[in-house]
């Protein structure tokens, strides 16, 4: 008798193992059906404790916490743990167990691609939605960057590489087709000069012409009444003094010279002489291959004689239009300029960036490099 029960409690025994292993191997395959398959990096032991906790407790990774939908901006820093991460989801109402949400993202591996960023989230977003959410922190907006003196070529080279959706060619097709009206803008002109250099935060999905309306509208406000008013007092009109700024931003290499370098020119002008700027002639010339650049620097004696209006070696008086995009501190520069006598400028030998102003030719000549 005490042989059959011992063999009886054996087999019970045995039959208890079984049902142990098949439970740790069947309640892992019964959770991947629910929420994926687990993390390779998981050990047995893990993903028999997580499966189950899962199994019991996971019913709330499926359920919104709110109707209506309301969006939440939601900021991970670098080095915040998923513990506290799991903990500020609940407090901001959008899970409602933070627990088995950590649970959820150890089991799919998911705690470990967690991105720093900000998000914005929505209650009407389940636990496993945000989970997934929480895996790319590429932002709806994006800091879009114009630089003082760039021609409409060069910031349209840069988009490829902004994040914004929107092709080099669309952009500069947008520039040429301008249909912004504003009343300083001639009927014929493109917006080069009014591509207002600064850094623009702009929606991912902002279109070309989303684009060229946020940099001309900041144009439009730095080009105030007092500044037009200033410009008149130079005997120009806005196109004239942005054109002229424009060229005094390619000349110019230390700011604090802007209005000295404005003040010979205008001095020029109203001798009736040529401008004589290298910046008009290099952009008559347009992208120079071999030197990757659309400022092609030495200018041969070839390239000074390009018939274009552009040229202000060849043609006296204000070229057709702008150059480039001339910030804030080169518009200023032509609405208050230096009072001077200069009528030359060229640059300093010493690297500085600086120039020598001269009033005479032979002063220019002897300010010439040895």
């Amino acid at each position: 008798m005490k042989r059959k029960i011992g063999v009886f409690s054996f087999i019970l025994i045995i039959l208890l193992i079984i049902s142990i292993a098949a439970s740790v191997i069947y309640i892992p395959v019964l959770a991947s059906n629910y929420y994926g398959s687990p993390s390779n990096d998981l050990r047995l032991v893990q993903r028999f404790k997580y499966s189950l906790d899962l199994l019991m407790n996971g019913k709330s990774l499926s359920i919104a916490t709110g109707n209506p939908s309301t969006e939440i901006k939601f900021e991970i820093a670098e080095g915040d743990s998923v513990s506290e991460i799991a903990d500020r989801l609940q407090e901001e109402g959008l899970i409602t167990d933070s627990h088995i949400f950590q649970v959820y993202l150890i089991w799919t591996g998911l705690d470990t691609s967690v991105q720093a960023g900000k998000y914005k989230l929505s209650n009407s977003m389940n636990a496993i939605q945000i989970a997934r959410e929480l895996q790319d922190s590429t932002p709806d907006e994006i800091t879009f960057n114009v630089l003082a003196g760039w021609r409409m070529e060069e910031i349209a080279a840069s988009l490829p590489t902004s994040g914004l959706d929107i092709t080099p060619v669309e952009f500069i097709q947008s520039v040429k087709d301008l249909v912004i009206t504003l009343d300083y803008l001639p009927s014929d002109s493109s917006g080069e000069g009014f591509l207002f250099p600064g850094s623009y935060l702009l929606p991912r999905d902002a279109t070309s012409d989303d684009l060229l309306s946020v940099l001309i509208q900041n144009a439009s406000l730095y080009i105030s009444p007092e500044l037009i008013q200033q410009f008149q007092l130079q005997g120009l009109d806005v196109y004239q003094a942005v054109t002229l700024a424009s060229i005094v931003e390619r000349e110019a290499i230390i700011s604090s010279e802007k209005s000295m370098i404005a003040s010979v020119f205008l001095n020029r002008l109203d001798l009736g002489m040529k401008l004589d700027s290298d910046p008009t002639v290099q952009y008559a010339l347009g992208y120079d291959a071999m030197g990757k650049t659309w400022w092609k620097n030495p200018l041969s004696s070839s390239d000074l004689a390009i018939d274009s209006p552009y040229n202000t070696y060849l043609y006296p008086g204000i070229p057709p239009g702008p150059i480039s995009n001339p910030d804030l501190t080169s518009l200023q520069a032509i609405g208050y300029p230096a009072q001077s006598t200069y009528l030359y400028f060229r640059a300093k030998c010493d690297g500085s960036g600086l120039h020598s102003f001269a009033e005479t030719y032979e002063q220019h000549l002897a300010n010439a490099c040895q």
